[in-house]
């Protein structure tokens, strides 16, 4: 008769190959996305843990303003500081301020990480952009549960790869409005200054920007595909210059018929 502990450490040997076979067919980067949800109701009031390890929910950081939140691991060793970076660089393109007209919060999605982590990514940006108040810069830590509720109701979708104990994750930007309805996203590394601008301009609901800015947001329609703010103005004329190109040539065949008609009637 085989004893307990061995037939324990038979059936542990057993179950090595299944997992092994889980782990290899497991795609984090399959899994990692974005699900697009227009107006989705965001959490605001949960609690996490800022820079300085005080207890703050999204709320209380935002201060009433729209926000301007990036998910990110704030110990990354890939795209993570990359990413701020380049927001950090579209916000100084554009007249908008932090603290005075939004809120940015560098959102870490890791539970393991720690509010010594998020001061680190803080001091990282200060020191790259000494320029740009941080005052209305936060970056917070927070448990899995509150962290999840936050990221599932965006449509952020994230895996974790134990292989290399890294989270594969994209790099994108949501844009809150002060009462915590989903904006837009803009996705990529560094978002273009004008499509910050108009992002903004559009998640503050006519509280920020003046009447030029809400005339610039009429010229610009928002491409969900891409997660760029396109030329309404230039779509426009690539469109008549198509519908002026079907017409002339329209007209040419036309000219064509009647030219063949009149040789043939002459001819008879």
């Amino acid at each position: 008769m085989i004893k307990l502990p061995v037939l324990a450490a038979l059936l542990a040997l057993l179950a090595v190959p299944a997992l092994a076979a889980r782990d290899a067919n497991f795609d984090p980067f399959g899994v990692a996305g974005i699900d697009e949800r227009p107006d989705a109701e965001i959490p605001l009031d949960l609690p996490f843990q800022n820079a300085d390890g005080e207890t703050a929910t999204l709320a209380e950081l935002a201060d009433g303003k729209p926000i301007v939140l990036v998910p990110v691991l704030h110990d990354c060793p890939n795209i993570c500081g990359v990413t701020l970076s380049g927001v950090m660089q579209a916000i100084r393109a554009q007249e908008f301020e932090p603290g005075e007209d939004f809120t940015m919060i560098a959102f870490g999605i890791d539970p393991a990480e720690g509010p010594k982590d998020a001061r680190a990514d803080l001091a990282v940006l200060q020191k790259s952009f000494p320029d740009i108040d941080m005052t209305g810069i936060h970056a917070t830590t927070g448990t899995k549960e509150n962290i999840r509720a936050v990221t599932d109701a965006l449509g952020y979708r994230y895996a974790y790869d134990e292989r290399i104990s890294q989270y594969a994750h994209v790099a994108a930007t949501a844009f809150l409005t002060r009462d915590g309805h989903l904006s837009r996203w803009i996705y990529g590394l560094t978002p273009q200054p004008t499509d910050m601008k108009l992002a903004l301009t559009e998640a503050g609901e006519g509280r920020i920007g003046d009447w030029g800015d809400q005339i610039l947001l009429l010229c610009y329609h928002y491409d969900p595909v891409t997660g760029r703010y396109g030329s309404l103005v230039q779509s426009m004329l690539r469109i008549g210059g198509g519908l002026t190109a079907l017409a002339g040539g329209g007209l040419i065949a036309v000219a064509l018929m009647r030219e063949r008609r009149k040789r043939k009637e002459a001819a008879e």
